[in-house]
């Protein structure tokens, strides 16, 4: 009897340590669906703690779910998951914030915001690796958008900007990317319309592979040149000063988009599809 109470002892504590690994809860925000089987899905999530998660939500989509409509794309759910050999299992969902509800009935927004979820999946290509800085981005963007203070076009931009200043790939915009020659006027946040900038600037060109601007002694073949405002606007946005940003021109804004769209796939090496659906207003 002792020795059995004794084997008891070893296995009560074994299984309590592999029961406590197994179940775990993180709150994220949803970033896509896909189908599985007859009525399962597998949810992607951007986690706070465990980065991006693959996990299954089992009979999902039967009309009596009990979780179904708490995990679509653009909810920020608090989840409890069990882990499982290939994927993780999803046993409770509830839901912090739909994002998606205000961005429903506005293309324009809605499109940024598939855009935003696309880009910050991108970001994140190894599970379960903590991106708590990209998923802080992303709830701020997607808030940015369902409160309409600002030009979709302008908060996506302002999120693809940001994302890549967190992953360490910010562009140079206040002097030259290959030898660090100062533009004119070091581009204060205030100077969208400065002579200081539309004359006599020394970095005249942007070059995508070169990291951003370039004086004239380094600009290569087929560099960009972006006037000064959109240069300017690029700024105002990888540093959050909206007042500036909201006053700039569409013209300034379409060029902006258009560099900073190439400046991203360039780094992501892989295009972002749902770009090309985002309407520019």
């Amino acid at each position: 009897m002792r020795r059995r109470a004794d084997v008891l002892r070893r296995i009560v504590p074994a299984v309590r340590e592999n029961g406590y690994v197994q179940l775990y809860r993180d709150d994220g925000i949803v970033l896509r669906t896909q189908k599985l089987g007859e009525a399962d899905r597998i949810i992607t999530i951007l986690g706070r703690t465990s980065g991006r998660i693959r996990a299954v939500a089992k009979g999902v989509r039967r009309t009596k779910s009990r979780f179904g409509a708490r995990l679509e794309p653009f909810t920020h759910v608090d989840l409890m998951l069990h882990t499982g050999r290939s994927l993780d299992i999803i046993t409770q969902a509830e839901v912090i914030r739909p994002y998606g509800e205000p961005l429903a009935g506005d293309y324009p927004r809605y499109t940024a915001g598939v855009a935003m979820l696309e880009t910050a999946e991108r970001f994140t290509p190894v599970e379960k690796e903590p991106a708590l800085r990209q998923l802080l981005l992303l709830i701020g963007g997607l808030r940015s958008l369902g409160d309409a203070e600002h030009p979709s076009g302008l908060v996506l931009d302002a999120f693809l900007l940001r994302s890549l200043a967190v992953a360490g790939y910010a562009p140079a915009l206040q002097e030259c990317a290959r030898c660090g020659a100062p533009g004119s006027g070091a581009l204060e946040s205030g100077a969208l319309e400065s002579e200081a900038l539309r004359s006599g600037r020394r970095l005249p060109a942007f070059a995508v592979a070169a990291g951003g601007m370039v004086c004239a002694s380094c600009r290569p073949p087929g560099a960009a040149s972006p006037a000064a405002p959109t240069v300017a606007l690029m700024l105002a946005l990888l540093t959050g000063d909206w007042d500036l940003a909201d006053r700039s021109e569409r013209r300034h804004r379409v060029e902006c988009s258009g560099l900073v769209a190439a400046y991203l796939q360039w780094h992501l090496e892989h295009s972002v599809r749902s770009l090309r659906h985002v309407e520019r207003v």
